[in-house]
């Protein structure tokens, strides 16, 4: 029989001491962590990143099918990138957690778990957070910390015409992934024990439930001396993300159907779900690549980058933006991140 605590055996404090007594700082910025009233960070002469994703169970996540290490790790993860997505590096971040009754120890444990991973894997520090009983399940809000070189922190609003557009990876698996989960969810609903069958799909699985921040590809820009002009990761799908990248600049984009990068299982699990593979990839979300816009004169440079492709080229505002088709065809571009609303 599994082990079940309550957490109310512990109380507030000392399940946080619990889940946080292992953690030793890694980075000379984080100076105090947990334990005090604030965490205490030292940047001397560097810029201070901050950004912060709330996760709600039913919203952005299903327990069904996502165990909770894999969703401690994705939380951190998705935050990391955010801050490689401005060029910068992370280094703390604060967990704050909503726990209803259904949760035990171990099952935070578990979560935990994960988010240690994912910071002993990119170097993060876990410096403070706050626990709250929930009412509505499992909530996760993450702050992530970081720190960027004055004068190479990338914005959205610099791509200028002419400039190249780039793409990390390939787009469209996380998506398809997600896809998968969910037809296996309904095949095998309300059984117990069920044993789906995911032979030759681990690859989108895996991108789905246990995604990685690019920072390989941050290094390999500084390497090659290549400051992007505009960057973002691709978290509600690239056509989004290029249409952000255009307003802030004041710019217009061309890109092209026949250089977006798709994985095969990718192009196969398309398939037998009858979807439009392009409309996956633009659209699909949660791949967290890096879409970055880079001066002409660097074409030979990023070029030689692996794993990172050149998918198009910026052009004057009142071009608009527009997908390329096989045939030479324009079809315009269009935003299809996650509304609350719906």
């Amino acid at each position: 029989m599994t082990k079940r605590t309550e957490i109310a055996t512990l109380g507030e404090f000392g399940l946080i001491h619990h889940l946080t007594d292992r953690i030793e700082l890694k980075n000379k910025s984080s100076l105090k962590g947990v334990g005090d009233d604030a965490a205490v960070m030292d940047y001397a002469d560097k810029l201070t990143l901050v950004t912060t994703d709330l996760l709600l169970e039913g919203v952005h996540f299903d327990l069904t099918y996502v165990p909770l290490k894999h969703l401690g790790y994705k939380s951190a993860v998705v935050n990391f990138s955010d801050i490689y997505a401005m060029n910068g590096r992370p280094r703390q971040i604060t967990v704050s957690l909503g726990i209803s009754k259904r949760f035990c120890v171990e099952d935070l444990e578990q979560l935990y778990d994960g988010i240690r991973l994912a910071c002993d894997i990119y170097g993060v520090d876990l410096v403070g957070g706050d626990t709250s009983a929930s009412m509505t399940g499992l909530t996760i809000s993450i702050t992530c910390i970081g720190e960027g070189e004055r004068g190479k922190v990338v914005y959205r609003d610099g791509a200028h015409e002419t400039d190249l557009i780039c793409v990390s990876g390939d787009l469209g698996a996380a998506y398809m992934g997600l896809q998968l989960l969910e037809r296996e969810k309904s095949v095998f609903r309300g059984e117990k024990d069920f044993q789906p069958d995911f032979a030759g799909k681990e690859y989108l699985l895996e991108r789905q439930l246990k995604p990685e921040a690019r920072k390989d590809i941050i290094e390999a820009l500084d390497r090659a001396g290549i400051v992007p002009t505009a960057m973002m990761d691709v978290s509600d799908g690239l056509s989004s993300e290029l249409l952000h990248i255009s307003r802030a600049s004041h710019v217009g984009c061309r890109v092209y159907e026949d250089r977006i990068p798709i994985d095969y299982q990718t192009a196969v699990m398309a398939e037998q779900f009858n979807m439009n593979l392009v409309t996956a990839a633009l659209n699909g979300g949660e791949d967290y690549e890096l879409l970055f816009t880079v001066p002409l004169t660097d074409h030979d440079k990023v070029e030689a980058i692996e794993g990172v492709k050149v998918i198009g080229h910026i052009t004057r505002e009142e071009l608009g933006n527009y997908l390329v088709g096989r045939d030479g065809g324009e079809v315009t571009l269009r935003a299809q991140g996650w509304n609350s609303l719906e």
